[in-house]
């Protein structure tokens, strides 16, 4: 049968020595290519404020993407469809804000702390949804994602519907954050590295 000469003429050329090398070669190519393409989509977002961007915007879209990479993360990997995510993103942001603003914690360690925060609330999370699945981890992460929404609303170190206000940058690594271009560059940065530790 054809099928059958198809399957073993491709055994053949698989058991010759060359073949492995050439597909390893293809594939690094491939990766390689992939590489030169997310570096200069890098390039290209590091030059963006010097074309006339406004840099906070820019700033804005990196953290919402670094935000689509762990829901991707998430539901292409493991297919499970979460709606809490929303609810790390704000517990993060409020943690890290209120350790700068009314504990005068240095940046860093702010920074540390919401993500540490996001981590306890991602625990708790996971400890109540793990093991359902389908519809009903999803609709358990909806439903907690909303008690912690409420609770941050009316919660009085969160400033309510105002949200904080004026939040001191600070500096990171000696670098002044004040300044709107060197903040942008170390978004940039972060972003970049967590972007390569999902992709690893």
């Amino acid at each position: 049968p054809v099928a059958w000469q198809s399957q073993f003429h491709g055994s053949r050329w698989k058991g010759r020595p060359g073949f492995a090398g050439r597909r390893a070669c293809s594939e690094g190519l491939l990766v390689n290519k992939k590489l030169l393409g997310y570096f200069a989509l890098f390039v290209g977002i590091g030059l963006l404020p010097l074309l006339g961007a406004y840099p906070v915007f820019v700033m804005k879209v990196l953290c919402y993407a670094l935000f689509a990479c762990a829901f991707n993360l998430l539901v292409g990997f493991t297919g499970l469809l979460s709606f809490g995510h929303a609810a790390f993103l704000g517990t993060a942001g409020y943690v890290c804000g209120h350790a700068l603003k009314v504990w005068g914690l240095p940046t860093p360690v702010g920074l540390l702390l919401g993500a540490g925060g996001a981590a306890v609330v991602g625990l708790v999370f996971g400890l109540l949804a793990i093991r359902r699945s389908g519809i009903y981890f999803s609709m358990i992460t909806l439903a907690l994602a909303q008690m912690l929404y409420f609770f941050f609303l009316q919660a009085p170190f969160t400033g309510g519907e105002d949200g904080l206000q004026s939040v001191p940058r600070g500096s990171f690594l000696g670098l002044d954050l004040t300044q709107d271009l060197t903040l942008f560059y170390v978004v940039l940065g972060l972003f970049i590295a967590a972007f390569w530790l999902i992709y690893r």
